[in-house]
């Protein structure tokens, strides 16, 4: 079962809403691991470590402890391996889908950018692709078979 370990929080600089969000996010790694997840299906340790921005070692494990510590990610041990972890967004990390997606859109709307295919797919049903995002991310995690053995029970 994937639950967030419960670890003591960062004592944050205000309760300001937006500098919470800033606080847990704010960073650029946190927000690609969560891509990552979200969009590429990324799972493991490896993975991350191959994706385009070539992360540093140390700054990975940080930023994946953090995330878990503020329950965006959740771990469990790779049933192959048990030496490994396996890594997925929870259900308050996938609530970060909308935000992601506009902050795309800002981007395309105001900078440079590499993945016009992205920018096309958000544009023409924004909604048609939250809901996929978020029914791929249902289908390959552990959320949809613990809500089907909910069920059954």
């Amino acid at each position: 079962m994937l639950m967030p370990r419960s670890r003591p929080r960062t004592k944050l600089r205000s309760g300001c809403p937006l500098n919470v969000s800033v606080e847990i996010l704010g960073d650029r790694w946190s927000l690609l691991i969560i891509r990552d997840m979200m969009l590429r299906g990324f799972r493991s340790y490896t993975q991350f470590l191959q994706s385009y921005e070539r992360i540093a070692t140390n700054i990975l494990a940080h930023r994946l402890k953090k995330l878990e510590r503020y329950g965006i990610v959740a771990t469990q041990q790779d049933p192959l391996d048990g030496r490994r972890l396996i890594y997925t967004l929870t259900e308050k990390g996938m609530d970060l889908a909308p935000v992601l997606t506009e902050m795309v859109l800002w981007t395309a709307a105001h900078e440079e950018h590499q993945n016009p295919e992205l920018i096309r797919q958000i544009k023409k049903d924004k909604q048609k692709f939250l809901t996929t995002v978020r029914q791929r991310w249902l289908e390959n995690s552990s959320h949809k078979d613990r809500r089907e053995s909910l069920r059954h029970s």
